[in-house]
C-alpha cells in the first residue's frame, strides 16, 4: 500500500498465529518509545491502542517530499527492532508479528467513519474483556482525551479538529461511552 501525505490512516497489525506480543507492563511502554522515536517525525499519531497480542494506531501522515512516504517503513522498524528485542529477552526465535501491516485509508467523505474508527480503537480492552471501563486500560488513548492522564504522544487538538470530537473531556467521555454496544458494558 502507498501512504499519501496529509491523509489519515488506520494502522494494525498483531502476533503471528495470533499469539501475545505484549507481555509485561514494560513491553508496552518500550513499543510507544519505538513508535515516539520512529512514526512521531512521519505522522501525527491521533489515537492508539495497544493490546496482548495486536495493535491500532489512527494517524495523519505528514507531508513527505518523498516519492514513497516512510510512515510504513518506519512502522516496519519498530515491529523489526521491538521483536528482536522481545526474542532475545524471551530466548525465542522467529516472526513475534503477522507478515503485513495494514494500513486503512479512512477518508473524511465516509460520514462519521473516521470517528468511529477512533472510539472503536479504545474500546478493544472492554470488547475484549479485559477490563470493565475505558479508564482501567492504560495502553490506550482513552485516558489523555478523557482527561485521566497527561500523556503527549497524541495531537488532541488535530483529532478534535479533524474528527469532530467533543471539546470538553466530559462530554468525550459521555460520547466514548455511548459508543459501547449494550453488551459489552459491565454495570
Amino acid at each position: 500500500m502507498t501512504i499519501q501525505p496529509e491523509h489519515l490512516y488506520h494502522i494494525y497489525n498483531r502476533g503471528n498465529n495470533q499469539q501475545r506480543i505484549f507481555f509485561t507492563p514494560e513491553h508496552y511502554l518500550f513499543f510507544l518509545r519505538k513508535i515516539r522515536t520512529h512514526v512521531v517525525p512521519h505522522a501525527q499519531i491521533l489515537a492508539y491502542c495497544l493490546m496482548p497480542n495486536h495493535f491500532h494506531f489512527l494517524v495523519l501522515s505528514s507531508p513527505s517530499p518523498q516519492e514513497q512516504h516512510p510512515l510504513l517503513p518506519a512502522f516496519g522498524t519498530v515491529l523489526g527492532s521491538y521483536a528482536q528485542a522481545i526474542n532475545q529477552q524471551r530466548q525465542r526465535t522467529g516472526s513475534l508479528f503477522q507478515a503485513k501491516t495494514k494500513a486503512r485509508l479512512l477518508s473524511f467523505d465516509e460520514a462519521d467513519y473516521p470517528r468511529t474508527c477512533f472510539h472503536y480503537l479504545h474500546q478493544n480492552p472492554v470488547r475484549a474483556g479485559l477490563v470493565r471501563s475505558l479508564e482501567e486500560w492504560p495502553y490506550s488513548s482513552y485516558r489523555d482525551y478523557a482527561g485521566y492522564r497527561n500523556g503527549s504522544l497524541c495531537q488532541q487538538a488535530t483529532a478534535r479538529l479533524y474528527l469532530d470530537l467533543p471539546p470538553t473531556q466530559s462530554a468525550f467521555r459521555a460520547e466514548a461511552i455511548g459508543m459501547i454496544p449494550a453488551q459489552y458494558i459491565h454495570r
